[in-house]
């Protein structure tokens, strides 16, 4: 617990965030580097909080109302919250993630994808995205593809159990198929 708190005081709230964010790039250092699962834990949680963060507030508000109707299961009213964000912001990388994850529920995979790529070219190292195309081709059948997916995903935070779990699946699966 005491790690997690040095590793939080280290990065001062930023005034406005979002991918551009330049403490960031610290985060994703200690996610490289870092041995201690709540120090990992600490830096993603921060550079989950500076992606959702856009830095104007009418996005802050849209992006929270995207996220209560998510978790409440409201898939269509998320979707349409978050296309409202991706108009009105369309560098707002974490909105093109969000709308990516309420499509993939809703059995958009193309439309997922499609807004995967968009976080990509926004936020290379959005770990989030890639390991989302890792779940799209892996539910679209391509395992081989979506195994690179989360390698990349686990290459750029190698703290994602989830992501291992899933690469191991995948590969007792792809055993002596060629990749």
């Amino acid at each position: 617990m005491a790690a997690a708190l040095v590793v939080c005081a280290c990065w001062p709230g930023a005034a406005s965030a979002d991918q551009t964010d330049p403490a960031l790039d610290g985060l994703f250092e200690v996610l490289q580097t870092t041995a201690d699962p709540a120090t990992a834990q600490a830096a993603d949680r921060e550079i989950w909080r500076r992606w959702t963060e856009s830095g104007e507030p009418g996005a802050n508000r849209l992006m929270q109302t995207g996220l209560i109707a998510m978790h409440a299961g409201q898939l269509a009213a998320a979707e349409n919250v978050f296309g409202e964000i991706v108009a009105l912001h369309p560098d707002f990388a974490e909105a093109w993630n969000k709308r990516a994850t309420v499509r993939y529920f809703r059995g958009d995979l193309d439309g997922s994808m499609a807004d995967c790529h968009r976080v990509l070219a926004l936020e290379e190292r959005h770990y989030g995205a890639m390991s989302g195309m890792g779940l799209i081709l892996a539910a679209k059948g391509d395992k081989a593809k979506a195994l690179r997916w989360f390698e990349r995903a686990l290459a750029v935070n190698p703290h994602m159990t989830g992501v291992r779990s899933n690469i191991e699946a995948l590969q007792r699966k792809l055993d002596g198929q060629p990749i």
